[in-house]
């Protein structure tokens, strides 16, 4: 045994998460990237697709693309975050982390950013839902319709995430004493 080994903490058993909760995270890492990226970079690269072209250009030139590109780059963060809470490497950090390779990830913190993106998401996607109904016949950059899509996937993307960070949070809490 290293001297390494002496220092690094055990990492506890955890039991491996339930069949609903690798399906919620899996949905909503599948919701951030394959539902939200694409659409975004499609937006990013400047592409008008249902949009309408003049209002667009304007807001494009205005910095809409890097902010398209930081809401895709927060969104593969979120399908990391979401995979973590059912994946071993959200339980101990995987060889290649530098510093931290071999440690015990904090479930309590990991569990809460999990827990408190979730709620924004869908606190987002209700504001995002009434502000489209309340705006439905007012013109905008973007077609109105994009809610049809929007909402579903965000919901998706927010519930699945609260679902697996209930679970992870459930797995990984410390054992009573008996």
């Amino acid at each position: 045994m290293s001297h390494a080994d002496v220092l690094r903490p055990t990492p506890a058993v955890v039991p491996p998460p339930s069949r609903r909760a690798a399906r919620a995270a899996h949905l909503s890492a599948l919701s951030a990237t394959v539902g939200f990226i694409p659409l975004h970079a499609v937006w990013a690269l400047g592409v008008p697709l249902w949009a309408d072209e003049d209002r667009f250009r304007d807001w494009y030139a205005a910095g809409g693309g890097p902010y398209l590109l930081s809401l895709s780059a927060m969104a593969a963060l979120a399908g990391v975050l979401a995979l973590s809470l059912v994946r071993p490497w959200g339980v101990v950090f995987p060889r290649w982390v530098p510093l931290l390779a071999g440690r015990r990830v904090p479930p309590r913190t990991l569990a809460a950013t999990a827990s408190t993106v979730a709620v924004f998401l869908l606190l987002y996607t209700a504001w995002a839902a009434a502000l489209s109904v309340a705006q439905w016949n007012e013109p905008g950059i973007f077609s109105r319709w994009i809610v049809v899509y929007g909402i579903p996937q965000f919901l998706l993307w927010g519930i699945g995430l609260l679902v697996a960070a209930r679970s992870y949070r459930a797995r990984t809490a410390p054992c009573p004493s008996s």
